[in-house]
């Protein structure tokens, strides 16, 4: 499906996340479609990606985190899909969703303690020789 309307970006505060979470929700962006993290060496930068199927309009919001202060609220009381959204950026990234229904890794071994998409991620020593 196009988008007819322009898209629309716009970098917020982590504090006003779910305020304007949940005015975007009221406005008709009934779609959470994305929700991403890119590390920017000194910050990691959450991108979230909504939709309105009524209006066909999107908006991206945009939120840094600090480094040592990697924690921000859930809209997955809002979204559904925010429940495994979150929980990718969680496992990949280490950001902690604050109030999360079930925040645990999906994609890599429970008893890690690094994230993968981190520039400062050193790969375990766990490769073992598969012959195939």
């Amino acid at each position: 499906m196009a988008v007819d309307a322009p898209e629309k970006q716009v970098e917020i505060q982590k504090e006003a996340l779910l305020e304007a979470a949940r005015r975007l929700f009221s406005e008709g962006f009934d779609n959470l479609h994305c929700v991403t993290a890119v590390d920017k060496n000194d910050s990691i930068e959450l991108v979230y990606i909504f939709y309105s199927m009524g209006s066909r309009a999107c908006t991206i919001l945009k939120t840094r985190l600090a480094l040592n202060d990697l924690a921000v609220e859930s809209l997955a009381n809002i979204w559904r899909s925010a429940d495994w959204l979150e929980r990718e950026v969680y496992d990949l990234f280490g950001v902690k969703f604050l109030n999360h229904p079930n925040l645990k890794r999906i994609l890599n071994p429970d008893d890690w303690d690094v994230h993968p998409l981190r520039k400062s991620f050193e790969r375990p020593d766990i490769v073992k020789k598969t012959r195939y």
